[in-house]
């Protein structure tokens, strides 16, 4: 899993194109290039959600985790800046990724 940092995230409701059906995220990196990411997979810990981006024009690119807030019923997804909750959700994605390589 890559560790960039991103700027911002606009939802899958912004005013670019997007093809429906999938969720789609446009996250500009700290270059300030943007990358039309697609959700994969979410997951919680320690009743928290987080969600799995791919890169949508790079699908051999590392994924970036995103922590999920709610805020007035509406979702947006934010940077995990604090280095011990990165560690956490890193270890138990791939615990995940681990587990379903095994099925």
């Amino acid at each position: 899993m890559s560790d960039e940092k991103h700027d911002h995230v606009h939802g899958p409701d912004c005013d670019h194109d997007h093809d429906h059906g999938e969720d789609v995220f446009i996250v500009t990196d700290e270059n300030g290039k943007e990358h039309e990411m697609v959700m994969v997979y979410t997951f919680q810990s320690q009743d928290q959600a987080y969600a799995v981006l791919l890169d949508r024009n790079d699908p051999d690119a590392d994924g970036v985790i995103f922590r999920v807030e709610e805020e007035d019923e509406e979702a947006y997804l934010v940077n995990i800046e604090d280095e011990q909750e990165w560690e956490r959700v890193v270890t138990i994605y791939n615990e995940i990724v681990a587990q379903e390589g095994d099925e």
